[in-house]
């Protein structure tokens, strides 16, 4: 399964995104990428399910075909983009997402009728400024770069990636630049970014895909504590061997999981 059909949504500021939807048949599953990632980046997934699900995916601010729109990028929102996307395709029955959209999914999950929720590594806290800087710094260094030149830098730097992941990570920072993260560092500061609370109290299923703690973008305090204090709806499942995109790294075993959850 190969064809997709994208139709651009106008969002409630009067941005726009372009959403791409896979699979004619079954539950729809609505996917949010992360930083770095675009609707594209769930082409892989989007292949292995779209015989069974409805794969929806969009571009996040300043990603893939939203690079020219550069915020605002309060989780709040990203949490109304989301709600935005929801309504314009009628609804879903699963949300997914990766890192910035796992945070976006479970509290959007709780704002829209889905009826099951899945993250994957999700930032459940804002990270701290050096983890930005460090990012930001990278991302500053491959951007010198425009066009053809980037797009053929990016191939060959994610060279090991299935071709899927690669094609997706171009088309996600082809036109991107470093502005869309320094404002999600900048605009949620004083604790707006928390969902601690949120997965203490969750309504309905709830799966949490999270890295090894040494690699996990969530801090082992905030692991402890959501593990301690999560609602019974609420499942985690630890990749102790796998980084924060643990869906590219072991894209089966993600997979095996995802599918006992989505039965």
């Amino acid at each position: 399964m190969t064809d997709s059909t994208t139709i651009t949504v106008t969002l409630d500021d009067g941005t726009s995104t372009a959403v791409e939807r896979w699979g004619e048949r079954g539950p729809v599953l609505l996917c949010v990428h992360g930083m770095g990632g675009s609707r594209r980046s769930w082409l892989r997934l989007a292949h292995r399910y779209g015989d069974r699900f409805r794969i929806v995916a969009y571009d996040q601010r300043g990603h893939g075909e939203s690079a020219h729109v550069n915020g605002p990028m309060s989780l709040e929102r990203g949490v109304r983009d989301l709600e935005n996307v929801f309504a314009a395709i009628g609804g879903a029955d699963v949300l997914l997402g990766h890192s910035w959209g796992g945070a976006v999914v479970v509290r959007g999950g709780l704002r829209v009728p889905a009826t099951r929720v899945a993250a994957i590594d999700p930032m459940i806290v804002q990270v701290d400024d050096a983890w930005y800087d460090e990012y930001v710094a990278e991302l500053d260094d491959a951007f010198r770069l425009t066009g053809d030149a980037r797009d053929a830098a990016t191939r060959a730097e994610y060279a090991a990636w299935h071709p899927d992941d690669r094609a997706g990570k171009v088309h996600a920072v082809h036109a991107m630049t470093s502005a869309p993260i320094r404002g999600l560092r900048d605009e949620n500061r004083d604790g707006a970014w928390d969902l601690c609370a949120e997965i203490a109290r969750y309504d309905k299923p709830l799966l949490l895909m999270m890295a090894g703690r040494a690699e996990s973008i969530v801090p082992g305090e905030v692991l402890d504590r959501i593990e301690r204090e999560h609602a019974p709806t609420v499942r985690i499942v630890t990749f102790a061997d796998q980084g924060h995109s643990l869906h590219r790294s072991d894209f089966d075993g993600f997979a095996a999981v995802l599918d006992r959850f989505l039965a």
